[in-house]
């Protein structure tokens, strides 16, 4: 018959494999582990309890023997007269045997109760054997119920069966009353050790009692505190388990940082707020190339549609009187629909260079208020009657009232940092030439620069939404920073106009693709409706967050907001983890 193989689980009748040691859950381990130390402890505890006051007890009997050896040896004569006495009251057994007739003499006999009689086993000869003089030894009892007046009861007879301790003595005497001291015989003293006995054997029980209850209270306790010490590891497995269901937004409850339970912690939220960041970004990415797809087939076709009509149009009148001023309008419009195209495309194709993670160039050092005081000089040539104002950005200075951001007005300072220049540019280009495009010649605007600390992670900027929401979490983040003076140095950028503005209710669709609020006027003006859509994404890629809020009288307010050092991203990232 084939034998299992070995190191498979065994299986009992039922065909079930029976539990392994690694099944075990660790609560039922580590409660186990604790009461079978606790049974050990109290088990030890006990044994050397007992073994010392047994050795104590007996070590107090023998010295009770050896004290009241010089007493009996001194007046054995008075005792060998009054042989054979027992009484109740007698606790000592004292037998003498006299080497000159070979005779054994009781001299004391303890009685028990009902008139039982222990006595211990001595040699009868005088042949001490393996015992020694002087040196007290144990020896079983002899109990004799010959002469038992009653029925005994247990106990007596229990305690008249325990052994006797014992001590052997020379006795020397005098054959004549003027001889020689000489060996004559051999004294034996004995204690019987029942109430040693019985003592040992109440504290035996006593710690036994005291020992089981020790276990199951320790065990009761320790099943308590095990619970309460493995809670956390409880609420992390119902956070993996919501996880696992798809709520990548879980995070496991913070302990303290100097536990284990918090360092595990912190390092379990930190995998995770990168394994849902990574989701995001992939989702976001599959939903832009879904968008692009179908974004571009749409914006497209009109051109196509445009540049396909004006052609069938050329070919079916260019045998007309007028033919040539018609083919030129038809050509005309070939071109322009054709330039939109090709606007489009190259917009399309950035925004695809840019959802892939290509593109830009993240290892330039760059100075953003130059870039602004560039773009400032172009509005100025383009709207000679437009009044432009600069200044430095920063947070209200009054700490009671609610953070928000404040120009002094002055020349835009020079705030270096590290990010593509090219694509920074066409941001502020693109919002630039928005305003250009959109409001009036003869209406102010204001641009300023500045740069506040906030008490965030330079990696959770881009995973805003770009609203007022967020911009006024960011500006509280910029409150806290005053008093923890921990955490990011960020660049701030504000464009600030007075035109007709967007309606409350579409300031979150500014950054969609395609979006304009006047289609018709856009395609005047230019426009594709993909700017704010590139500006968005270049910034998520300089990790960075812009937003479009009211402006104080009417218009609208571009906030950028960008980090000075660009945060570790890849490998760096995970290694300075």
């Amino acid at each position: 018959m084939n034998q299992p193989a070995t190191g498979q689980a065994s299986q009992d009748a039922a065909g079930r494999k029976a539990p392994r040691r690694s099944d075990v859950p660790l609560s039922v381990k580590l409660v186990s582990m604790i009461i079978v130390l606790l049974s050990v402890g109290a088990a030890s505890i006990s044994w050397a309890i007992c073994t010392l006051v047994n050795n104590y007890m007996t070590k107090r009997t023998d010295d009770q023997l050896l004290q009241q050896a010089s007493l009996v040896v001194n007046n054995v004569h008075e005792l060998n007269e009054k042989a054979n006495v027992s009484n109740s009251l007698i606790t000592y057994y004292v037998e003498l045997y006299d080497e000159l007739n070979g005779q054994t003499t009781i001299m004391l006999q303890p009685v028990y109760k009902n008139d039982i009689i222990s006595r211990p086993q001595l040699p009868e000869d005088g042949d001490l054997g393996q015992y020694q003089l002087g040196v007290p030894f144990t020896t079983p009892a002899i109990v004799d119920t010959a002469k038992a007046t009653r029925q005994p009861d247990h106990s007596t007879l229990e305690m008249a069966h325990y052994p006797w301790r014992v001590v052997a003595l020379q006795l020397d005497c005098r054959k004549s009353a003027d001889g020689p001291m000489q060996h004559c015989g051999i004294i034996y003293i004995g204690l019987s050790m029942g109430n040693q006995i019985e003592l040992v054997n109440k504290l035996t029980h006593f710690c036994a009692m005291v020992g089981i209850s020790v276990v199951l209270l320790g065990g009761v306790l320790s099943a308590l505190a095990v619970q309460h010490a493995l809670s956390p590891l409880k609420r992390i497995e119902k956070t993996a388990a919501k996880i696992a269901d798809g709520d990548l937004s879980q995070r496991v409850p913070y302990a303290q940082y100097n536990t284990e339970m918090g360092s595990l912690a912190r390092s379990l939220n930190s995998m995770l707020a990168r394994i849902e960041r990574s989701f995001r970004q992939q989702q976001r990415t599959t939903e832009k190339m879904k968008r692009f797809v179908s974004d571009a087939s749409h914006e497209l076709r009109t051109p196509l549609a445009a540049i396909h009509g004006y052609a069938e149009l050329y070919r079916m009148q260019r045998q007309a009187p007028d033919a040539l001023e018609r083919a030129d309008d038809s050509i005309a419009h070939i071109e322009a629909s054709s330039a939109r195209m090709t606007l489009l495309v190259e917009d399309l194709l950035s925004l695809a260079r840019l959802d892939e993670g290509h593109g830009i160039d993240m290892t330039q050092h760059i100075n953003l208020g130059a870039v602004m005081r560039d773009c400032a000089d172009d509005l100025h040539a383009l709207d000679p009657e437009r009044v432009i104002r600069t200044g430095i950005v920063g947070l209200n200075a009054a700490a009671p009232a609610p953070p928000r951001l404040e120009m002094v007005t002055g020349a835009l300072p020079d705030v270096a940092l590290v990010a593509d220049g090219t694509r920074l540019h066409q941001i502020v280009t693109n919002i630039v030439g928005n305003i250009h495009r959109y409001t009036p010649a003869d209406s102010p605007v204001e641009l300023s620069l500045g740069v506040i600390g906030l008490d965030l992670d330079a990696g959770e900027l881009d995973e805003m939404a770009p609203d007022g929401n967020s911009l006024q979490l960011i500006l509280e983040a910029a409150a806290r920073f005053r008093t923890t003076r921990q955490g990011t140095m960020v660049a701030v950028a504000r464009f600030t106009d007075h035109g007709p503005g967007v309606p409350e209710e579409s300031l979150s669709r500014i950054f969609e693709r395609f979006y304009t609020s006047d289609p018709s006027r856009a395609r005047q003006k230019g426009g594709t409706g993909l700017g704010m859509a590139i500006a968005l994404s270049v910034v998520r890629a300089h990790h960075g967050f812009i937003c479009a809020t009211q402006s104080d009288g009417g218009g609208l307010t571009f906030t950028i907001v960008m980090p000075l050092e660009q945060p570790p991203t890849g490998k760096d990232a995970l290694q300075s983890a």
